[in-house]
């Protein structure tokens, strides 16, 4: 298995999720405000299995994933971010790229959480892949979400639409 790093932040540890976790990690994806625009509907239990699955596969095989995000201070489990290559089934295409994601618990949003640990993903990245290029897609309804990729340097190149949404296509450069 590949070994996958533990990030520190000032306020947040991005690290891999834990089994022991999953029952959170299912009604984290059970939020409609959290899913309303990565996907449109809330996920189900097995949809979420196979979500952590996937991310751990994805380190496995890829040498890099998504983390689970927990607050310093109080060690609860906030979100997760980072990077995924999904082949997805669209033109323009994400495949081969580091395509950056995140999810912060609707509750908590608003806090730059979700900057905070996209940047250190980011700064993890840059020093283990270096020159790979970075993507994002975002659902063009998601200013909030369009704001981070901002922030953390990411430029909108396109639109692309895919599973039966219109979204932003951002590299970062």
């Amino acid at each position: 298995m590949t070994y996958i790093p533990t990030l520190h932040t000032e306020r947040l540890i991005l690290r891999q999720h834990r089994l022991e976790e999953f029952e959170e990690y299912a009604l984290f994806w059970k939020q409609e405000e959290l899913s309303r625009y990565i996907g449109g509907e809330p996920s189900s239990r097995e949809v979420s299995w196979s979500r952590i699955l996937r991310y751990a596969g994805m380190w496995h095989y890829l040498g890099f994933g998504f983390f689970a995000i927990e607050e310093r201070e109080t060690g609860r489990f906030v979100g997760e971010a980072g990077f995924l290559d999904l082949h997805r089934e669209m033109n323009p295409s994400t495949e081969g790229t580091l395509e950056t994601g995140w999810g912060i618990t609707p509750a908590l949003q608003g806090k730059g959480y979700a900057t905070e640990a996209v940047s250190a993903a980011i700064a993890w990245a840059r020093k283990r892949f270096p020159g790979r290029r970075m993507t994002c897609i975002i659902d063009t309804e998601n200013a909030p979400s369009l704001r981070v990729a901002e922030k953390v340097g990411f430029q909108r190149i396109g639109e692309v639409f895919y599973k039966n949404s219109n979204n932003v296509m951002l590299e970062r450069v």
